[in-house]
């Protein structure tokens, strides 16, 4: 289990370079007040028919059944992901609909970072924890032909009241003392060089390979506003970009950065679902209990 956690880590560290231009622009501070311009986020019911039948198909209530926390509710939920699906960096998938990527996975298909962020988010829509994919971008996204960012997701839990940041790919939730933390609140731990920084992790994941690792996409944050399923919609993003960086509109060269919304604001970015935005049922327990 141990081996196959850190075979992400190994590939990953091929490419990993320190690279100056990064290092100088990290010191950038986010703005700690909320946006005059909302950015509502919606998410779905987990009685939508979309999240029943992924909650019924896979067992989920059985997954989290034994759990007494959201934390340990999201713990249980982020092994679950790692241990369905097989990670290979080089590996496009084209739908971004979970089942697909589930069926691709049980048929040997691997897939990358992207794949397990949006299933872990589906999992956690469907026993009632709201959840939206992350990307994470390094601070030169524009210019690196490759490696350019990671993606996992974050998942607002109720009993905590907080935003946390979980790493399928690496079956890994990030914590300062007993805290788990969101992204931006690693960045800042990282930046803080804080000792008391470890993982949540049920396969014994070394914290240190991990945080040498994802600290070089620790600069921009975007993610998903419209978290509805089976609800067609144009899917704009929001970015979190640090007061006096650049907004990059290319990824890699090459990829166009589409429907983006930025803003400098760690409140707006990380402010609580509201009543309006969350699902009819969020609670401790899985949907339907």
């Amino acid at each position: 289990m141990i081996n196959k956690t850190f075979t992400l880590l190994a590939a990953a560290f091929c490419f990993s370079f320190a690279v100056q231009a990064q290092d100088a622009e990290r010191d950038y501070p986010y703005l700690t007040t909320l946006d005059s311009t909302p950015y509502p986020f919606e998410f779905s019911s987990p009685t939508t028919p979309y999240l029943t039948r992924f909650r019924e198909m896979f067992g989920l209530k059985g997954v989290i059944g034994k759990e007494t926390s959201d934390l340990g509710r999201a713990r249980a939920l982020c092994e679950w992901v790692h241990f369905r699906l097989e990670h290979d960096g080089h590996k496009s998938f084209k739908s971004q609909d979970p089942f697909a990527i589930l069926k691709a996975a049980q048929a040997g298909q691997q897939v990358q970072c992207v794949e397990y962020g949006l299933v872990l988010a589906a999992a956690f829509n469907a026993v009632g924890i709201p959840a939206r994919p992350l990307y994470l971008k390094a601070a030169d996204v524009q210019t690196r032909r490759s490696a350019a960012g990671h993606a996992l997701a974050e998942a607002w839990l109720p009993d905590l009241g907080k935003w946390v940041m979980v790493d399928a790919q690496a079956n890994i939730i990030p914590l300062l003392g007993s805290k788990p933390l969101n992204a931006v609140e690693l960045q800042q731990a990282l930046l803080a060089k804080r000792d008391d920084l470890t993982v949540l992790s049920s396969t014994r994941a070394p914290a240190g390979s991990y945080f040498r690792w994802v600290d070089q996409y620790l600069f921009y944050f975007d993610t998903v506003m419209d978290n509805r399923y089976d609800v067609k919609s144009a899917r704009t993003g929001l970015m979190l970009v640090p007061v006096g960086a650049h907004k990059p509109v290319v990824f890699q060269r090459t990829e166009s950065i589409h429907n983006i919304r930025y803003t400098n604001s760690v409140a707006t970015f990380y402010a609580s679902p509201s009543q309006a935005d969350l699902p009819i049922a969020t609670s401790g327990s899985a949907a339907g209990h």
